[in-house]
């Protein structure tokens, strides 16, 4: 990093008001609103909308995007290209120039058909950032919104929290906030920034009464004035001086491209090794020796491997993102299809996460908030007072304006049906500091000061975190009460008994403070000698769509375990209502899990029990997700929290929550679920099982046509020219090229085949390209399909009477139906071709089960293979091109059961096969 982006200087002069007035952020805030034309109370939607028009978005703009010269020259270099160039060189070395030609038109057609699909599924990817705009909390109109960051302007008053990423350069206004500036600076420890602590001469960045646009807020909660947005802020400018963009190449395209390679490389040695064959052992001359290596090198390529792997993921991808699961590279979807462990948190995944207050316990006993009216004494007031003040939530004007989390929400809710207001301002409270929730502490606390000048701690968490922080009870006439052992022994039964009927429980306490004492400076500080108020019992009722996402798991064979900070009774209960434990679940804590030794941790993982770790913190999951991908399980972990995100990046597939999650959390994934829904993720799972076979279809479909292509030019030349070459090089790229690239692409969009979720979850180490797939392609369908091409050539030749060793190029008597002969060969082919692409719909079940008409693309190809095959044999300008000739009737007779022979042919193996395993999935496809 330079020293201008180091000491700030640039950007100081860069920040400038619409008005054209040269801003200065470190200069009083009172000036600085002044400047900004803005105020503590932020500006008005309508200000807001024009300041837009006038700034633009609060957006970065790329540039150096333009690498599509790079990426179309890639396509003329991959290997299969290459391969290709190679043909390309023997034929015009030899002076077969038409074919040399030929090829060379046949290798831009593919790398611009491969360039557009590329492009396309880049594009399909950028598309998904409108799914997940990055939100931001804003005064407008005098109140808390929530708006995309590209509506950001100058002068907003941005609300910033725990796990925001900071979206635009801002001066603090009140708060103070733990931030992380890696991004900028390059220190890998978080800063503290608070709007008190105003420094001046010091380097921009350094400014401890400054945030900046990429930053994250690790720890605590501000508000500060936005004073420069996109372009103009730090971010910013360093993106205009440098910005890489790095293509990401995915698992499976390199898996494919080795493939890719090895087909090249086999190619080249038989095309080598058969031009010395042809010309010693069968006697051709060295002319017919290259067309006939030119020929092996052409039937060997695979043409549209590549950039139809590239369009079905991409593909895959869009689907996802329709179902709510924006899936971030590529790569993610051919994983999901392996997943066998979900590590799934309770709240807001397998739950609504619409938290409704039921149950308010204190000493004075318990009230059913759900059907009773809340009585008003003096411990519930003070109880909703706390509920109120220790609380980041904002109710908002109207039903459905709430802002904040859930669960604060619902305390808030609560206070206010007790008769206080759901804001701590309108109480007379005015928060002095904030000690953040923390997942190891489990617990939050606030620093507040009445009207009246008392000063007073309120706090709220786990009961097994606050309890023993607690050291009296709060009674009927707000007089403090020790707090006994037989007491706190009641107080742990009632959570448990709360618990057990799946109600989350919070302990609710007060401390004040003396006016002589030193206010604290630290949690520790402020959170001891507490006067418990109560405890609050929420209901957060499970999905209705889980059950059945659950159900499709154990049926998949994939392993679900609940990761929770909540207690272990509420998530046992919650999931033995949805169905994840089945028997009694095995529960670990939080303290039992740091006391396990690896060893131990990987037996209980290996075991066959249900598992529930209660109580964890984000640093237990990414010992879960190290532990599970140790022992080679395929992960998904979900996760919200800043602390979340190495666990999310450990993981195989690490799922963000959209709505609750922290931006942190978002970028750290790999796949966001834009509704929160555990059974997003099992639709994701399904989808990627889907991608995955659909892949496997097509890469078959393709590799089945190797054996019928080389095989005419094989018959040539072991019969040492005897027989004439049953296809012609140009025909052959006409059938590769005009063909099999449409019904390849209809492959990737097949209906799941039934019992795609009834089968276990494929290993990590299994390859794309197995050995039974190429055994079904090459030997099997591959043998049928070159059988009954050359059994249309010969049938052709003889019935005209051919002998072997008659001639039969231009002038002969035969050459006509030597032309006929190699057009037969030709629809043979096509006709084969068509067989093979039913054929590959399915691998084990039969056509029937998932309907023949299911796949209306692929019909749509198929129809469209046969229009070209019948302009290239009856249209005069095709035929002088390619050598082909008019068919008879009786000729296009024999040909026609070439689809059914070699579709039943695969459909009698896949019934043997059935028969011989015992298994026939049932079921109508899915529909997906």
């Amino acid at each position: 990093m330079s020293d201008d982006i180091g000491n700030g200087a640039v950007g100081v002069e860069s920040v400038e008001a619409e008005s054209g007035v040269r801003l200065d952020p470190t200069e009083q805030v009172d000036l600085l609103l002044r400047d900004l034309r803005s105020a503590r109370s932020g500006l008005t939607a309508r200000e807001a909308r024009r300041r837009l028009e006038h700034v633009g978005p609060n957006q970065l703009h790329r540039r150096g995007r333009r690498q599509w010269p790079r990426e179309l020259i890639r396509q003329f270099t991959h290997p299969l290209a290459l391969l290709l160039w190679a043909a390309t060189g023997l034929a015009w070395a030899v002076g077969i120039v038409p074919i040399a030609i030929a090829i060379v038109v046949v290798i831009v057609i593919n790398a611009a058909f491969a360039f557009v699909q590329e492009q396309q599924a880049e594009k399909a990817v950028e598309a998904l950032a409108a799914y997940l705009p990055m939100r931001a909390s804003v005064l407008r109109d005098g109140s808390v919104c929530d708006v995309d960051v590209a509506q950001l302007v100058p002068g907003d008053v941005l609300f910033i929290s725990e796990g925001d990423r900071i979206s635009a350069d801002a001066r603090l206004l009140d708060g103070g906030i733990e931030v992380d500036a890696s991004a900028l600076t390059g220190e890998s420890m978080p800063v503290f920034r608070a709007a008190d602590l105003v420094d001046h001469q010091v380097p921009l960045l350094h400014a401890r009464d400054l945030v900046f646009s990429g930053t994250v807020c690790t720890e605590g909660e501000a508000r500060a004035v936005v004073f420069a947005t996109g372009m103009q802020t730090e971010l910013g400018r360093i993106a205009a001086l440098s910005e890489r963009v790095e293509r990401e190449e995915s698992p499976l395209e390199h898996q494919v491209r080795r493939v890719a390679w090895l087909i090249a490389l086999v190619s080249v040695l038989l095309g080598v090794a058969f031009i010395p064959l042809a010309t010693l052992a069968a006697g051709l001359s060295f002319l017919n020796a290259v067309v006939f290596a030119v020929g092996l090198l052409v039937g060997n390529v695979p043409e549209g491997l590549l950039p139809v792997i590239t369009l079905a993921l991409a593909i895959g991808v869009r689907e996802l993102a329709r179902r709510g699961a924006v899936v971030k590279r590529l790569s993610a979807v051919e994983t999901l299809g392996a997943t066998d462990v979900i590590c799934t948190d309770k709240t807001g995944t397998l739950t609504e996460n619409r938290m409704r207050c039921t149950v308010a316990a204190t000493s004075t006993g318990i009230v059913d908030l759900t059907i009773e009216q809340p009585r008003s004494d003096t411990t519930l007031t003070r109880l909703a007072i706390a509920m109120t003040a220790c609380n980041n939530a904002h109710l908002g004007s109207g039903e459905g304006d709430a802002v904040g989390d859930p669960t604060e929400i619902a305390m808030l809710a609560t206070a206010a049906a007790l008769g206080v207001p759901g804001d701590s301002e309108a109480l007379g409270w005015r928060r002095l500091r904030q000690f953040h929730f923390d997942s190891a502490r489990k617990r939050m606390s606030t620093l507040d000061q009445g009207s009246g000048g008392c000063v007073r701690v309120h706090a709220k968490g786990a009961p097994e975190s606050l309890l023993p922080r607690c050291s009296s009870e709060l009674d009927a006439d707000g007089a403090r009460q020790p707090l006994t052992a037989a007491r706190r022994h009641a107080l742990a039964d009632q959570v448990d008994s709360l618990a057990r009927r799946g109600l989350r429980v919070l302990a609710v306490a007060e401390r004040g403070i003396d006016d002589s004492a030193t206010p604290p400076q630290s949690s520790d500080q402020a959170e001891r000698e507490l006067t418990l108020l109560g405890l609050v019992a929420m209901l957060d009722p499970p999905r209705p769509e889980v059950v059945a996402a659950v159900t499709a798991c154990h049926t998949a064979g994939i392993r679900v375990i609940i990761i929770t900070g909540d207690h272990g009774l509420t998530a046992a209960a919650v999931a033995a209502q949805v169905g994840i434990t089945r028997t009694e679940p095995t529960v670990v804590t939080g303290s039992q899990l740091d006391r396990m030794s690896e060893d131990d941790l990987d037996a209980l993982l290996d075991g066959d029990d249900d598992l529930i770790f209660a109580r964890s913190s984000p640093e237990a999951k990414l010992r879960i997700a190290d532990a599970l991908r140790e022992t080679g399980h395929v992960v998904a972990m979900t996760g919200d929290g800043v602390n979340d995100a190495p666990a999310l990046r450990r993981a195989d597939v690490g799922i963000a929550m959209g709505r609750s999650g922290t931006d942190v959390a978002r970028e750290a994934s790999t796949m966001v679920l834009t509704d929160d829904n555990f059974a997003t993720i099992i639709a994701a799972v399904r989808a990627g099982r889907r991608v995955y076979d659909n892949i496997r279809k097509f890469i078959f479909y393709i590799f089945a046509h190797a054996t019928p292509e080389i095989t005419p030019f094989m018959v040539f030349a072991l019969s040492g020219g005897a027989i004439p070459l049953p296809l012609t090089v140009l025909q052959l790229l006409a059938f590769d090229v005009g063909t099999e690239t449409l019904p390849a692409l209809a492959l990737g969009r097949e209906p799941s085949e039934p019992g795609l979720m009834r089968k276990p979850p494929r290993s990590r180490a299994e390859s794309v390209i197995s050995g039974p797939m190429l055994l079904r392609a090459w030997l099997f369908v591959g043998v049928i399909c070159a059988v009954l091409a050359m059994a249309g050539f010969f049938y052709v030749l003889v019935r005209a009477g051919w002998q072997p060793g008659e001639p039969t190029g231009p002038g002969e008597p035969l050459h006509h139906a030597y032309q006929q002969a190699t057009t037969m060969t030709f629809l043979g082919l096509v006709a084969g071709q068509i067989g093979t692409a039913f054929a590959a719909r399915t691998e084990r079940v039969s056509l029937r089960s998932i309907g023949v008409l299911s796949n209306p693309l692929l019909l749509w190809g198929i129809a469209f293979e046969l229009a070209l095959a019948a302009a290239i044999i009856y249209l005069p300008p095709l035929q002088a091109v390619l050598s082909t000739a008019a068919l008879t009737p009786d000729m296009l007779a024999f040909a026609a059961p070439y689809p059914v022979i070699v579709w039943g042919a695969d459909e009698i193996r896949r019934w043997a096969l059935r028969r011989h395993t015992g298994h026939e999935p049932m079921g109508a496809p899915s529909a997906d």
